[in-house]
């Protein structure tokens, strides 16, 4: 498979061999598989159908339930089939994909061409609103199921889809089909190890509102009852699936509304692995947890949104000068003991095509800001600005930080609305109800530089919640995705990313440094440079 991406290969996998197990650890199975049952830490899902859920809460538990076309190596980032046998063309604009056989679903469904088919269908179809229909955009036949807004925000509507699939997706046999794109894609293979590409059972489709709560999966695990909304989801090792199987015998993600919630269950022995910890915790966990407390530089970007829906925000001076009173490092020296890393561009470091200092608009610098925010007629006098981020996850400490440093640099007063879980939070960007700059996060969906771009920036994606649009920039991205490799899409990739650091959709402000925590219950912990912390992977004593 193609699909390399860092500019050097990392080890990504932690492993611990720990003398003594208690609690939850089991022993090894008659397959020599680890047994027991994980107890991780989970921040409340949005989605578990694999076309709605774009979170990270909810990819956790769906990359276990379902499984692909592509996978991602732990140990290098590297795109390999997983569930395709081969993924081939020609021109690299009509594809062929042949299936492994003998792979089904727990309701006994077969995982065949029409399983990928149907699930790609009902993504793309408008009516069905799925978070993940936007990836499929690259396949022919996307503007007639999913109809373009004819002025964006403006009073007219999108036109009802003329057709319920996608003429790009062909059947050839059970275990054959063909797509064709727009336009050629030479990274097409790689993207699809992201989970909204994952197949669908015909009872899902027929019912995905029962599917949702009771997922019907394909994957190395199966839910054990249903969905307990904000208490609990508990999988258990499906036995149908026919792969390599799951180390742990059972998989329970308890669901916390806050992290130092979490963080204190994990004290008091109730959970083996936190793939995150509070910021202000950090320090003690790792005096507490020394090896059994996991780093690797990550690739996930917290920025800070700027709603251009909104007219305060529409001068993109306004949103250089917000960027450049904010004096990153010191944050993270106070909030994050230094670990996190201030973004001065748009795409991870580790990400092949990646530069220092793409974003002028990142280093501090008061004066500069002033000129900028008068030149634009300045703030409307006696307006507070709201700073957005979702609760349970410490983001306000830092973005209180970043409201200090406006105040003091521009003389802007401002509030801090942090009351909302996640799944809320994310309904209100999808509304476009934010009210002011609000925080959000991007990490890689798959290993290719495109997926900080397109996803987030793109005109009319799910992910773009600022809702910034550049003919410029998506026919740079149009121009990078039809280059004959990779390798020569990375200039077209890396001027799009000149736009965004010239217009300032969002505020970057940090690199996330991952951290997890593990029990002493724990052998093997296995961290994957794409995916995160791999439950399946890892294995009880």
């Amino acid at each position: 498979m193609r699909g390399k991406f860092l500019k050097v290969a990392v080890a990504a996998t932690a492993t611990a061999m720990l003398a003594t197990a208690c609690g939850s650890g089991g022993a090894s199975d008659a397959d020599g598989e680890s047994g027991g049952t994980l107890r991780v830490y989970a921040s409340p899902p949005a989605y578990l159908l694999p076309s709605n859920g774009d979170d990270e809460p909810s990819i956790y538990v769906i990359r276990q339930l379902y499984r692909g076309l592509v996978k991602y190596n732990a140990e290098t980032g590297e795109s390999e089939n997983d569930l395709a046998e081969s993924i081939d063309s020609e021109d690299q604009k009509l594809w062929t994909i042949k299936l492994k056989d003998g792979y089904t679903f727990d309701n006994g469904e077969p995982v065949d061409a029409a399983a990928f088919i149907r699930s790609w269908n009902y993504a793309a179809y408008a009516p069905n609103a799925q978070n993940n229909g936007y990836f499929m955009k690259r396949i022919a036949g996307i503007d007639a199921v999913q109809p373009k807004d004819p002025d964006d925000d403006g009073p007219e509507e999108a036109p009802e889809p003329t057709v319920e699939t996608l003429s790009g997706l062909k059947e050839v046999d059970d275990l054959t089909f063909t797509v064709e794109l727009k336009e050629p894609f030479s990274g097409f293979p790689t993207v699809l190890g992201y989970t909204g590409f994952s197949p669908m059972a015909q009872a899902c489709i027929d019912d995905a509102e029962a599917c949702n709560e009771t997922p019907i999966g394909n994957g190395p695990y199966k839910i054990d009852g249903t969905w307990e909304r904000g208490i609990q989801i508990n999988l258990v090792r499906s036995d149908s699936w026919k792969g390599e199987p799951g180390k742990p015998e059972s998989i329970n993600y308890r669901i916390f509304a806050d992290v130092d919630g979490a963080y204190a269950a994990f004290q008091a022995g109730e959970l083996d692995v936190m793939y995150t910890i509070p910021p202000a915790r950090f320090k003690e966990a790792k005096a507490s947890y020394g090896d059994r407390l996991y780093e690797q530089a990550g690739d996930s970007l917290n920025y800070v949104g700027l709603p251009l829906y909104d007219d305060s925000f529409k001068d993109k001076r306004i949103r250089q000068a917000f960027s450049l009173a904010i004096d990153r490092q010191s944050i993270a020296d106070a909030v994050f003991d230094g670990r996190w890393a201030p973004a001065t561009g748009f795409v991870a470091p580790a990400f092949e095509g990646a530069r220092d200092g793409v974003c002028t608009y990142c280093a501090k610098d008061v004066e500069k800001a002033k000129e900028l925010l008068a030149a634009a007629g300045g703030w409307p006098e006696g307006k507070k600005l709201t700073l957005w981020a979702n609760a349970g996850a410490s983001h306000e400490d830092w973005l209180q930080a970043v409201g200090d440093q406006i105040k003091a640099a521009l003389g802007i007063d401002y509030d801090l609305k942090v009351n909302l879980q996640f799944p809320e939070y994310l309904a209100v960007g999808d509304a476009r109800d934010f009210t002011g700059p609000f925080r959000l996060g991007w990490g890689p969906d798959y290993p290719y530089l495109e997926t900080f771009l397109t996803p987030v920036y793109g005109s009319n994606s799910d992910g773009n919640k600022t809702t910034f649009s550049s003919p410029e920039f998506d026919s740079l991205l149009q121009k990078g995705d039809s280059a004959k490799s990779m390798e020569e899409a990375i200039p077209f990739y890396q001027e799009a990313e000149d736009i965004l650091a010239e217009e300032m959709p969002v505020i970057p402000m940090f690199w996330r440094k991952e951290a997890a925590v593990y029990s002493e219950n724990v052998d093997t912990f296995v961290w994957n440079q794409v995916s995160g912390a791999d439950y399946g992977a890892t294995s009880l004593k």
